[in-house]
C-alpha cells in the first residue's frame, strides 16, 4: 500500500501484529496521551518506565484508563532510560521512545556500551517523514538532529535509512535527491561533490533499488516549474520522495520551517539501534508523537 497521509499507517498496522513499544520516563501528558492514543488504535503494546504516580495523576487529568499500560517504577530520568533499554534488551519491546527527559540523556542511554542498543559502528540519524500542505505526496528528509556534518559514507548510510522509510510507506522505487546550494557540479563545494558521487554510484547501478541525483537545490528537488524553467533532465528533480541533507543546520532549519510555517504533520525517529528509537522533541504534540510512533511500528521488525 502505498501511503499517501500519515494517518494511513494506522489502517496498515492494525493488519499486523502488534509491536511492543517501550517509553522511557513517560511521566509527560504529550507522551502518555500519544501511546494511549497508539494502543486505542490497534497500533502497539505499551510498557512505560518513570514515575507510577505521576503517571496515574496524568491519566486522571486526561481520563485515560491506566490499566492498558505495563508500568515499571523508576523516579529517577537516567535510570528509567537505562531500564527501557534493558527491556528492549531482553526481547520484550521492538520500540522505543523519549518521554519526559532531554534528548542527550536519551542518547546516552541509546549508545550506552554495556546496556545501549548500539550494535558495533552503527551510524545513528535521524529520519523525518513530513506531511507539507504545499508539498503533493509525503517526503522523508534526513538527518534533522544527530550528525552535525556527515561525511560521505555517512550520507551513503542517510540514503539507506530514506530508502529504507520510503519503502516501509509503500513507495516501491524512491526518488532521492542529495540537497545542495546549487545543481552545478562545482569542486570547491564538498557537499557538491559528495551529492555527485553518490549520484553516479546510483547510476551505475552500485547503490540499487530507488532513483539518486545529485547535486540538487531544495526548489530543483521540489519544484517541478523550477525544473521546468531551468530545463534540467533529471528522474528525481520535482518529484522527490527523499531529501539527504548536507549538513545538520540545513536540514534542521528545513524541518522547523515546515513545521512552524506550513503546519506540517510529522513521524520521526531514529535509526540505526537494535529497534526503531521515536526521537521527537519535548515540546511536539501528541499527535507528532502518534505518528512517530506509528512510523517506529512500521519499520521494527
Amino acid at each position: 500500500m502505498n501511503i499517501t497521509k500519515l494517518d494511513e499507517m494506522f489502517d496498515v498496522l492494525r493488519s499486523k501484529p502488534k509491536k511492543r513499544l517501550v517509553a522511557a520516563y513517560a511521566n509527560d501528558d504529550h507522551t502518555i496521551c500519544a501511546v494511549s492514543a497508539a494502543v486505542d488504535n490497534g497500533l502497539v503494546e505499551a510498557t512505560l518506565v518513570g514515575d507510577e504516580a505521576t503517571i496515574a495523576k496524568v491519566c486522571e487529568t486526561e481520563k485515560i484508563d491506566i490499566k492498558k499500560f505495563k508500568i515499571i517504577q523508576e523516579t529517577d530520568d537516567v535510570k528509567a532510560a537505562a531500564k527501557a533499554c534493558d527491556i528492549i534488551n531482553a526481547g520484550e519491546g521492538d520500540i522505543l521512545m523519549k518521554g519526559l527527559l532531554p534528548t542527550d540523556k536519551y542518547m546516552r542511554a541509546i549508545l550506552n556500551k554495556e546496556r545501549g542498543l548500539c550494535p558495533p559502528n552503527v551510524t545513528l540519524a535521524h529520519v523525518a517523514v513530513m506531511q507539507n500542505p504545499h508539498y503533493h505526496k509525503l517526503l522523508v528528509v534526513s538527518d534533522c538532529a544527530i550528525i552535525p556534518l556527515p561525511d560521505l559514507k555517512q550520507k551513503q548510510t542517510l540514503l539507506k535509512y530514506v530508502q529504507t522509510t520510503a519503502k516501509a510507506i509503500g513507495i516501491a522505487t524512491p526518488k532521492i535527491a542529495m540537497v545542495c546550494a546549487t545543481e552545478q557540479m562545482s569542486a570547491g563545494i564538498p557537499a557538491c561533490v559528495d551529492a555527485a558521487i553518490i549520484a553516479t554510484m546510483a547510476n551505475r547501478g552500485q547503490i540499487k533499488g530507488c532513483l539518486v541525483d545529485g547535486p540538487l537545490s531544495l526548489d530543483l528537488a521540489l519544484d517541478a516549474e523550477t525544473v521546468a524553467i531551468k530545463k534540467l533532465n533529471s528522474p528525481v528533480a520535482g518529484d522527490a520522495d527523499c531529501l539527504v541533507f548536507p549538513n545538520l543546520e540545513s536540514a534542521n532549519v528545513f524541518y522547523k520551517c515546515c513545521t512552524k510555517f506550513d503546519k506540517s504533520e510529522v513521524g520521526a525517529i531514529l535509526m540505526g539501534a537494535k529497534v526503531p528509537c521515536v526521537l521527537s522533541s519535548r515540546g511536539d504534540s501528541s499527535k507528532t508523537k502518534l505518528y512517530s510512533i506509528a512510523l517506529a511500528a512500521m519499520l521494527a521488525k
